[in-house]
């Protein structure tokens, strides 16, 4: 039998989301920032929106400019009678939209008693660690094919400075770029050219950089410290003008005889380095005392020495860009009551274009220019009603937030109050999805200082007397109780859940050892110092 193509009919129902709705749920997720970011660009691409400048005027000016605008509108009433009826003009601007047409009135913030960040604080361009590191090598007085491999190496370091590539794979990458100038070079010559470059690349600063792996990073920094107790030993005994004979053999001793010494720790350093990560990861020093075969005290000193160093020393050049936080909202407290503030200072204002809505109402306008000009008004229009929309559903959210949370702007954290999105979204009458996004990544001034607004929601445990107690005050207690062990003996997760209980708190282990791994906590056996 074979097979026939068919056309068949099928009715079906499915839900999409329109331009507009997509539009909507991604303006009540952005934050003032991203806000002010997005309008910004919808002003460089749709002509049909105005900024409103900052200017301010007396009552007479705004009179007689509102008559100018009942007399404007009643010419281009007159006008539009003789025009073509489209449904587009029949839009009710003046009702829906007048604040947005009216080149507007801005009164004073009431975001003004709140603290800004200096500017002054950051960087336009702060620099990386392969500006820090290229900036060395050149003041270094290398030969070419010896700084085209250093540059090299510098190019394949990540952002801790750990050196990912390979010497074949680096000797490789050299050999292609000397095939490109012409200039021969053998493969033996490549790979001893990155084995040099790797050396130079280990001597600058920050001291650590191009190493393999940790062990490596932190015995490049024993080294060097080592070389500057040789340095400063040198310094020390020249000074005391002695015979050139008893200051070499002072630094001899000092070199090949360490255990009387500080030299000695550099040496057990080492070898902990070399050894010993992961029994020290582990804390387990019993193990690494009996390694060293040294005295408690010897091995103490050198862990000492290896916690002072850097494990990732390419972090402090490339560090991460500051985070600008700025709140999109306040908590301002009236008189006895507190009140809800948007922060809308620095946002553009907006307002339909006039020039281009009268376009709309002339004869002469061309039709391809007058579609064009109606497709941008709806999407101007569209964007308003959007943003106004995020502004209501983020002010609603928060007057529920204060309602429930005012002990908490009175006395702080302890007062903290269990909440939850879903009965934020039943009182306001929005789906749970809604306040979610009205929330997200958004920022509250309180009296009790900038807090995240998913900060006020949390889950709830059985606290003392029968009361419920938010997630935030468990965790902060299970913190405290750890902070007051005995380093010698800590507390296990068992115990820490059976001291919660005799509290009241109703928890089980395994609730308070998801708690300390939320909040990076070492287990019992970590924690224990021996």
């Amino acid at each position: 039998m074979l097979l026939q193509p068919r056309l068949n009919v099928k009715v079906s129902q499915r839900q999409v989301l329109t331009p507009g709705l997509v539009q909507m749920v991604s303006v009540l997720a952005l934050n003032k920032l991203e806000l002010k970011e997005m309008i910004n660009g919808e002003m460089i691409e749709n002509p049909v929106l105005e900024e409103i400048e900052e200017f301010s005027e007396t009552l007479d000016e705004r009179s007689g400019k509102e008559g100018d605008r009942e007399r404007s509108a009643s010419e281009v009433s007159a006008e539009a009678e003789r025009v073509e009826k489209d449904p587009f003009d029949e839009i009710d601007f003046g009702s829906y939209f007048q604040d947005y047409l009216d080149p507007g009135y801005r009164t004073g913030s009431n975001f003004e008693e709140l603290d800004k960040p200096s500017f002054e604080h950051f960087l336009s361009k702060p620099s990386t660690l392969s500006d820090h590191l290229h900036w060395q090598l050149g003041a270094l007085a290398l030969s070419e094919p010896l700084r085209v491999a250093a540059e090299l190496v510098v190019g394949n370091l990540n952002e801790d400075g750990y050196l990912t590539a390979n010497d074949e794979e680096l000797a490789s990458a050299l050999l292609g770029e000397f095939a490109e100038g012409g200039a021969p070079l053998t493969a033996e010559g490549a790979l001893g050219l990155i084995a040099e470059a790797r050396r130079v690349v280990t001597q600058l600063d920050p001291i650590g950089v191009g190493a393999r792996d940790l062990r490596e990073c932190l015995q490049l920094q024993i080294e060097a410290q080592r070389r500057e107790q040789v340095l400063m030993l040198r310094r020390r005994v020249a000074a005391r003008s002695r015979e050139a004979d008893e200051v070499e053999r002072e630094i001899a001793e000092a070199e090949t005889e360490p255990s009387p010494d500080a030299f000695d720790v550099y040496d057990t350093a080492a070898f902990i380095a070399d050894q010993c990560l992961p029994l020290l990861q582990k804390k387990d020093m019993r193990e690494v005392n009996r390694l060293c075969r040294r005295t408690p005290e010897e091995v103490q000193s050198a862990v000492e020495l290896i916690r002072r160093l850097d494990p990732r020393p390419g972090q402090r050049y490339d560090q991460t860009e500051t985070r600008l936080i700025e709140p999109d909202v306040a908590f301002l407290k009236r008189g006895d009551d507190y009140v809800v503030v948007m922060n809308e200072e620095d946002l553009p204002a907006l307002r339909l274009s006039q020039g281009y809505r009268k376009m709309l109402r002339e004869k002469k306008t061309e039709r391809d220019v007058r579609e064009y000009v109606k497709e941008r008004y709806k999407s101007a229009i569209q964007l308003l009603r959007n943003i106004e929309q995020r502004k209501n559903t983020i002010i609603r959210t928060c007057e529920v937030i204060v309602r429930r949370q005012t002990d908490f702007l009175e006395r702080g954290v302890d007062a903290l109050r269990p909440m939850m999105i879903k009965e934020v979204a039943e009182e306001i009458g929005v789906h749970p999805s809604t306040v979610s996004r009205a929330v997200s990544n958004k920022y509250v001034h309180t009296t009790q200082g900038v807090y995240e607004l998913r900060f006020f929601f949390s889950e709830a445990v059985n606290g003392p007397e029968g009361g419920d107690l938010p997630l935030p005050l468990l965790k902060k207690r299970v913190r405290k109780l750890i902070e007051e062990e005995d380093p010698r003996k800590p507390w296990t997760d068992e115990y820490l859940a059976a001291e919660l209980q005799r509290q009241g708190i109703q928890v089980t282990r395994r609730t308070v050892a998801k708690y300390r791994e939320d909040m990076h906590i070492p287990s019992t056996h970590q924690r224990r110092i021996r």
